[in-house]
């Protein structure tokens, strides 16, 4: 597996701008380090500690010690699954759906409204409306709407 394929470019981003929605739950102080092709985002915090931002949840979870003990959970499976969603992006490309610049693959229907993570749910989406959606759907303190179960 190449890391490279199931991560986006950070080139020509405003990142600072885009994870400002996002504080908290990131930490107040952080080093961006990778961005997957989900736009999930894993930060260095304080100590080197590595923390993920999984969009579809807005939970920031650390997730290793630091980059070194990161790679090391990173060959196990699971965790490139989680983290990288290999899968879910493989299938996204068998279906042709190719990301331009400054995209990710967005949802239509967050998973905090009960959208899934499937390819059907999926769609090329600019960065800053994916952050900036997520960011609200997120971070709403009232719920007016409810999954079906």
């Amino acid at each position: 597996m190449n890391i490279n394929d199931y991560l986006i470019s950070q080139g020509g981003i405003n990142w600072s701008l885009l994870l400002n929605d996002w504080i908290p739950p990131l930490p107040q102080e952080f080093r961006l380090w990778l961005v997957n092709r989900l736009g999930d985002v894993f930060v260095l915090a304080q100590h080197e500690r590595v923390m993920r931002l999984d969009l579809g949840s807005g939970a920031c979870t650390e997730v290793a010690r630091d980059r070194q003990h990161f790679a090391t959970l990173l060959d196990s499976r699971p965790n490139a699954e989680e983290w990288l969603r290999i899968s879910l992006v493989n299938d996204c490309r068998r279906l042709g759906m190719q990301l331009d610049t400054f995209e990710c693959y967005g949802f239509k229907v967050p998973p905090t409204l009960g959208g899934k993570y499937e390819t059907s749910n999926l769609v090329p989406t600019k960065l800053t409306s994916h952050y900036s959606y997520q960011a609200y759907i997120c971070k709403q303190q009232d719920v007016y709407w409810v999954a079906p179960t």
